[in-house]
């Protein structure tokens, strides 16, 4: 079912997209995009302050042979204090789903196939 959302997907991407067919503006759109959501979550910080942003060098325990990844989880931070409020969480999903479209795009030129890319890179994260 899963690939069936994916597959409708990148099937109205490909019939949505008119005016950048160029693998070129396809690129760069999706350059563009990306650029887009790290200033929509740079001014959830600096400019409505919904989250906060506190980072500092990332502490790994010493060698500890009892040390697994489950742990090690706990020890790495994400920096990231508080939460989106609805206007900034609205504006980088929109972002992101602007950066999707784009992705997408890039697939249906290069005759990719979004959901097998999705499957293979989900196996190596799983080996």
């Amino acid at each position: 079912m899963k690939d069936v959302i994916f597959d409708d997907f990148q099937n109205a991407v490909d019939e949505s997209l008119l005016r950048h067919k160029s693998i070129l503006d396809i690129m760069t759109k999706l350059q563009e995009s990306n650029a887009r959501i790290n200033r929509a979550i740079a001014k959830s910080i600096t400019n409505c302050g919904c989250i906060k942003l506190n980072a500092e060098k990332q502490h790994l325990p010493e060698h500890d042979v009892n040390m697994n990844i489950e742990s090690l989880k706990d020890c790495l931070k994400s920096h990231i204090s508080g939460s989106l409020c609805d206007n900034c969480r609205e504006v980088i999903e929109h972002e992101i789903g602007n950066n999707l479209f784009y992705l997408t795009s890039l697939c249906n030129s290069l005759d990719l196939n979004l959901f097998d890319v999705l499957l293979k890179e989900n196996d190596k994260i799983n080996t």
